[in-house]
């Protein structure tokens, strides 16, 4: 039998696990005063006189205000010079200097009021006017949605609009120390919680139900619960997220497990995959080739190094042992990788035509999953961050299908 695999019911599992966020904290309003600082140099480089954030993480990431995104306009417009400021409903406004960490004028719209013109009006008193001899340039909350942004767009009193995320994603894929260390509690609190999920296996278990422990076992750890959860048995493990029907675990099944959950609203994502019972050789052969196509990953993941660079060192791991190629299956179907901070999936992703190069508090997964379809799927993930001596791993990758843990060392 697989080490760590089995032999605990629930209740023991869930006794042997313990709250640990003590001693975290999370994102200081110096920090947000820094983001906001570095945002505007970048738009004054890029000649962006503006930017609008809308509700959602690029919000949080520059604000502190959490706000998930709706029909009703909520957001910040932020000038390559000067003080930002916020746009939201006016029976809002208490709301949202509850939530906020920097502090700003809040300027409201009541529901019978366009929140559109609203915008022209602030960036009108913030002095960003359009003339004959030019066309201020507004940067756009890749996030906003198009209904908004053609509100925007119709009543344009002659504004040049560009994708912020010249601004927003730049700043946010160069992870700070305290965003890695909230990621890696979350991860290593994720981890926990697979091998308590692991424990709990037994013959005829539901992928439901191990689901359910699964929530419960993240808020043990003191997490409020799993942000996602995918359990697959057997044939099921082949489809990368999951299918529509519960399974049931059967011997000589594969098990894919991929959960995270959010500390001080930064993630985790992390999958372990192993055999309930004995590996087959055939088993045991695609695990080795997922491991071997990680490690190529990592190796490759040098700073400078372009992205697109990573996912070509899994690739050609997986087609030297006879997958593939490109995404033909029996093979990897997926990119190698993606970046990951209040987002689970961010930019910059390890994936051909990505070209970004690699550079410090970059963070990503590292994932490139094996699919035989009709048998099983072998996924193996867990994340790394670009540190000044090169990568660095959050967790440990899974050391063998017989031990996936590693408790047997």
């Amino acid at each position: 039998m697989t080490i760590g695999v089995g032999g605990s019911t629930p209740q023991e599992a869930l006794a042997r696990l313990h709250n640990m966020t003590d001693g975290l904290e999370p994102i200081a309003h110096a920090e947000y005063q820094a983001r906001i600082g570095r945002a505007q140099v970048r738009m004054r480089e890029l000649g962006i006189d503006a930017i609008l954030l809308s509700a959602g993480s690029n919000l949080e990431y520059f604000t502190g205000v959490r706000w998930n995104p709706s029909e009703r306009l909520v957001g910040a417009l932020l000038p390559a010079n000067g003080a930002l400021e916020y746009i939201a409903p006016v029976f809002e406004e208490g709301t949202i200097r509850d939530f906020m960490v920097v502090q700003g004028a809040v300027n409201g719209w009541q529901e019978h009021e366009s929140p559109y013109r609203l915008v022209f009006d602030c960036l009108l008193r913030m002095g960003i006017r359009p003339n004959v001899h030019a066309r201020p340039r507004i940067g756009v909350c890749p996030a906003l949605p198009f209904f908004m942004f053609d509100g925007l767009r119709q009543l344009d009193p002659g504004y040049a609009f560009v994708d912020a995320a010249s601004v927003s994603g730049y700043c946010r894929q160069r992870k700070s120390s305290s965003e890695i260390a909230l990621m890696q509690r979350a991860k290593l609190m994720t981890l926990e919680v697979q091998k308590a999920a692991a424990s709990i296996l037994r013959e005829g278990i539901s992928t439901q139900e191990v689901v359910e422990f699964i929530q419960r076992a993240h808020r043990a750890v003191g997490a409020t619960g799993s942000v996602f959860c995918i359990v697959l048995f057997g044939e099921a493990s082949a489809f990368p997220h999951g299918v529509s029907y519960t399974q049931r675990l059967k011997r000589g099944d594969m098990v894919l497990i991929d959960t995270g959950c959010r500390v001080h609203s930064y993630l985790s994502d992390i999958t372990r995959s192993y055999v309930f019972g004995e590996p087959s050789e055939h088993q045991r052969a695609i695990w080795g080739f997922e491991r071997e196509a990680q490690l190529a990953a990592f190796a490759a993941a040098q700073l400078g190094t372009p992205c697109e660079q990573v996912d070509e060192a899994a690739r050609s791991s997986l087609e030297a042992c006879g997958l593939g190629p490109d995404y033909q299956l029996p093979g990897l179907p997926h990119r190698t990788g993606h970046g990951i901070g209040l987002d689970i999936h961010e930019g910059p992703y390890l994936v051909r035509g990505d070209h970004t190069p690699l550079d410090v508090g970059m963070c990503f997964s590292n994932e490139p999953m094996i699919c035989v379809p009709g048998e099983f799927g072998v996924r193996l993930e867990d994340h790394f961050y670009m540190s000044e001596r090169g990568p660095c791993w959050f967790t440990e990758p899974s050391p063998s299908i017989d031990d996936p843990f590693g408790l047997g060392r």
